[in-house]
């Protein structure tokens, strides 16, 4: 296309040369990045905040955005910047102003403060219905308020980006030294609710890009959570004499940052100390006990995929992020598939029979997302008070 319509002040531009042009919102400027298209229909700040969108565009199904605003309490990630989440995201309409009591900021604001570029205006259901047909390409996101864009250039950009496949991302998105964190779940009108003065358990969470309701979860079921970098070995780890293990979500390729962190991971196993993976822990934890993982094409982003826990029969609904799977079919005896998809039929869930280890590819900490599985976290806790017994 060498002509934009009047008007037009942003602009995805695809590695095949599509254009798709309407509103810029948010921070001015352009990014590059993988383009995914997420189903749910709340939580947006939540996902835009999710480190496992690190080098992603997010494009929202759901066509009304904005109308909860933002806050400073539901950032998941634990940094501030939008350089370890998403790194643009895509309306169907221009984000709406807030109204909702929580809110302190309006979406537009926030996504400028943050640095995350937008686009609305386009029709985000012929974007969806490309990514499911060809798969998730890659893209540059530009929000220009004089609607000046060199198209030729942009679309260069997309074309010689390498894509996220073979990329290492969570040594980004992992903290730089350990810390202890010490807030519980949400609960209307207390809040956050605040660690326990006598913690039951240990637990060491291994932070790939960990999510902060993660550590939520582990600190309502009664956990001293101590959170390390993803760099930290097995040796390091079990010096502190854990209950348990979490190996948490986390954004890029499983086989890259499997490279340091998959042969710890078998240590902590063989060590039989109690271990949880979640997402990219999912992913890696399958790796190091023998199993292999493979790009998708299309992944599962949003809030509302239907998976059966095969061990008691029960299917919820559960919250996804994930471009990676792991091939059900390469999982070798003594791995059990725990969960599995009802969408598709890929992995969503593993256990090492005669271990306390286990694991799911989705999101049980609910964040945006139904708590269906939020019973993962008393499982955990099941098996840590069995090891202490």
């Amino acid at each position: 296309m060498s002509e934009l319509l009047p008007g037009v002040t942003g602009v995805l531009v695809l590695a095949d040369g599509t254009v798709f042009q309407g509103i810029g919102v948010g921070a001015a400027g352009d990014v590059v990045g993988e383009v995914c298209f997420n189903t749910a229909m709340t939580g947006y700040q939540e996902i835009l905040t999710d480190p496992s969108y690190m080098a992603q565009i997010v494009a929202f199904t759901f066509p009304h955005m904005g109308n909860v605003g933002t806050n400073v309490e539901d950032i998941e990630q634990m940094s501030g910047s939008a350089e370890t989440a998403a790194r643009g995201a895509i309306f169907r309409d221009v984000p709406t102003a807030p109204a909702n009591w929580r809110a302190d900021s309006d979406l537009d604001g926030w996504m400028k403060r943050r640095g995350v570029v937008g686009l609305a205006g386009i029709d985000t259901r012929a974007l969806t219905l490309a990514i499911r047909e060809k798969g998730m390409p890659n893209g540059v996101i530009a929000n220009a308020p004089d609607g000046k864009f060199d198209l030729d250039a942009l679309r260069a950009k997309a074309r010689e980006w390498g894509g996220i496949e073979g990329l290492d991302l969570a040594k980004d998105a992992s903290c730089l030294q350990p810390f202890v964190y010490e807030e519980g779940l949400y609960s209307w009108p207390e809040g956050y609710a605040k660690a326990a003065e006598t913690p039951k358990y240990d637990v060491v969470v291994m932070d790939y890009g960990v999510k902060r309701n993660i550590l939520r979860s582990l600190v309502s079921i009664g956990a001293r959570v101590t959170v390390v970098p993803a760099s930290t070995t097995a040796e390091e780890v079990l010096a502190r004499k854990p209950d348990g293990v979490l190996l948490s979500n986390g954004p890029g390729d499983p086989a890259a940052t499997g490279v340091y962190a998959v042969p710890e991971i078998r240590k902590l196993v063989d060590s039989g100390t109690p271990v949880f993976g979640i997402c990219l822990g999912h992913q890696m934890m399958a790796l190091a006990l023998g199993a292999q993982t493979v790009k998708m094409e299309q992944g599962h982003h949003g809030a509302n995929h239907p998976v059966k826990d095969l061990t008691t029969g029960k299917v919820e609904i559960v919250s996804m992020n994930h471009g990676f799977t792991v091939d059900r079919d390469s999982l070798p005896a003594p791995v059990k598939e725990s969960h599995v998809s009802l969408f598709d039929g890929t992995n969503a869930g593993l256990q090492l029979e005669g271990r306390p280890v286990f694991s799911v590819q989705h999101h049980p900490e609910a964040s945006p997302g139904p708590t269906d599985s939020l019973y993962l976290f008393e499982r955990f806790a099941g098996l840590m008070d069995a090891r202490k017994a």
